[in-house]
């Protein structure tokens, strides 16, 4: 589940830090990375405290990698805030993108509010997953040559804690953990891998 910036707070930091079973991945609910455009969507957070918490718990867990949320053609937005956004992926180090085109709910607000045309969301949103895609990409090279453990999700797939995929071959069981050796990135979205040890539940 996503979490916002405004809740994690001292007990949680101090859970992310130093708690072993929680697993080095978090998925913000950041949706903006200009200020303007997430007060108008009434976010409890701004750009500065977006930045300051990725930084914060990289230093509290140096293995931590993050996913967001983010919206693209909010009411409103114009390309210079879009950039903040395009901006906010490096400036966080994001890799895991859920990317949305906004979309009209009758009766909001932002229903009133100018909006942005269907085929600029379009293109937006087609822009900021390609850079997450770039970002995603960029991390799972950085595997290749390690060994993780990874958690058997199916007969073929599992993922690692930093919640990258990665196809296997064996056929470990499922629900248990083992050790892989990560060997290629496949179409720059998995990891490819075998299992190298006995597996534990």
């Amino acid at each position: 589940s996503s979490i916002d910036c405004i809740e994690i707070d001292d007990d949680l930091k101090r859970v992310i830090a130093q708690e072993e079973r929680l697993m080095p991945h978090l998925h913000l609910s950041l949706q903006s990375g200009n200020d303007t455009i997430l007060k108008r969507m009434k976010r409890r957070h701004d750009r500065a405290q977006a930045v300051a918490l990725c930084n914060e718990l990289r230093d509290l867990r140096p293995d931590i990698v993050f996913g967001a949320d983010l919206i693209a053609g909010f009411p409103t937005e114009t390309e210079e805030m879009f950039a903040d956004t395009l901006d906010l992926v490096e400036e966080c180090g994001l890799t895991w993108l859920h990317v949305f085109p906004y979309s009209e709910r009758p009766g909001t607000p932002a229903a009133r509010m100018p909006q942005v045309s269907k085929a600029e969301k379009k293109q937006r949103a087609a822009r900021l997953r390609e850079v997450g895609n770039v970002a995603a990409q960029h991390f799972l090279e950085t595997r290749v040559g390690r060994n993780e453990e990874v958690l058997i999700e199916t007969a073929t797939m599992g993922r690692t804690p930093q919640f990258a995929p990665v196809r296997l071959d064996g056929n470990p069981e499922l629900a248990s953990t083992v050790s892989v050796q990560i060997s290629a990135v496949e179409n720059n979205v998995c990891l490819l891998g075998k299992p190298v040890a006995r597996q534990t539940k």
